[in-house]
């Protein structure tokens, strides 16, 4: 190490014991609607919040899953047991496709860990997790022992909770299933990005920017345009449809968009919520998960294959296989629950997938898919 580096690491060192020494540790409390309390002590925004509480089994990724706005209205619980190890990197423009970030403000409503590292340690950190969420008024607790509280959620499923910091005013339970949150996470105009001869209309439900990242890198120009915005008449030579969160019931004028688009024969392909809503414009319904895929790590066979692939997922709502018509069917399924993990039509150029093939930080298994879509182009 040379001496430029050495220092900068004594720097970062002390900074993170001042930061640590200044830091007022309040108590905190998760409380879920069963009756269940689980006391911890507060890192970030010394405030409350309310939404539903899910698991996610990812080791690393923190910054990715906070900004993902398929957390929108959730309380996330990371199974991981030390969060905020490796702080978080630095933030472009807003209005940039961030590289190290799925939006430009994180969407869940507060974060619960086992341990939380004070010190955090990482070339790229500008700042630490802590101060992150203090910016963007969210509470997070730890010293949790979410080992119990995971187990408790894989038994009763997904319930409502609320993160509450001593000294803050106890907020009422919220769930955020019962609102179209596709419409609170979209984007509000339409946008362009990237430059090529190929155009895809992007509907956003709710987009993480490395599907627009994995879309622009295979040289397509991108026409972002907002859920419920009705693309049919835009030229163009396909449709992607987003990630999302909640309820894809509540999400109708995308579905009636997509039924026209399902009358031609342009290239569809749809990811996560856009798995759910292509099922529904086909006529197949949804139900909810008892307590959804979140992770980093499910297991995915592609039909007819003995093929299996590692997934990242994050979604509360799945498609019911045996409500697809005849002219469709499934092209993956979960090797866990054997739930739907995607469809396709028999004759036409339309498919999807319920994880995540742009998955960051990983794993990357199923980015191929872009691959396959610009190849029906």
């Amino acid at each position: 190490m040379g001496d430029g580096e050495g220092n900068n690491g004594l720097g970062n060192l002390l900074r993170n014991n001042n930061i640590l020494m200044m830091q007022t540790i309040r108590k905190a409390r998760l409380i879920l609607e069963d009756g269940t309390v689980f006391e911890g002590k507060s890192f970030g925004y010394a405030g409350a919040a309310a939404g539903e509480v899910v698991f996610n089994t990812a080791m690393t990724g923190y910054p990715e899953s906070l900004t993902d706005p398929s957390y929108e209205g959730q309380i996330l619980v990371t199974t991981y047991p030390i969060l905020g190890n490796y702080g978080v990197p630095p933030r472009r423009q807003q209005d940039d496709v961030s590289e190290y970030y799925e939006s430009d403000h994180i969407h869940a409503k507060a974060i619960v860990a086992q341990d939380y590292s004070w010190q955090h340690s990482h070339w790229q950190a500008d700042r630490s997790l802590a101060e992150w969420l203090e910016e963007e008024k969210i509470p997070g607790i730890y010293d949790v022992d979410t080992r119990a509280l995971t187990k408790l959620l894989r038994e009763k499923g997904s319930m409502l909770g609320k993160v509450v910091v001593e000294g803050a005013e106890e907020p009422d339970f919220y769930d955020p299933n019962k609102e179209n949150l596709v419409a609170k996470v979209s984007c509000k105009e339409v946008e362009i990005r990237g430059k090529g001869d190929k155009k895809v209309v992007l509907v956003d439900c709710g987009v993480k920017h490395n599907i627009i990242r994995c879309l622009t890198r295979r040289g397509l120009q991108v026409v972002r345009v907002p859920w419920d915005y009705d693309f049919n008449d835009i030229e163009c030579d396909g449709i992607f449809i987003s990630n999302g969160p909640g309820n894809p019931d509540l999400v109708d004028a995308t579905v009636e968009n997509l039924r026209k688009a399902l009358a031609g024969d342009k290239p569809i392909c749809g990811i996560c919520m856009g798995n759910q809503l292509l099922s529904r414009a086909a006529g197949a319904k949804t139900f909810k998960l008892k307590y959804g895929h979140r992770s980093h790590n499910q297991p995915v066979r592609r039909v007819d294959t003995n093929r299996c692939y590692v997934t990242s997922q994050n979604h509360g709502f799945a498609v019911d296989d045996s409500t697809l018509p005849a002219d469709w069917e499934p092209l993956f399924v979960n090797m866990n629950d054997f739930t739907n993990e995607g469809i396709r039509h028999k004759s036409k150029p339309f498919f999807s997938a319920q994880f995540h093939p742009e998955a960051s930080s990983g794993p990357k298994d199923t980015e191929f898919l872009f691959d396959e879509f610009v190849a029906l182009l």
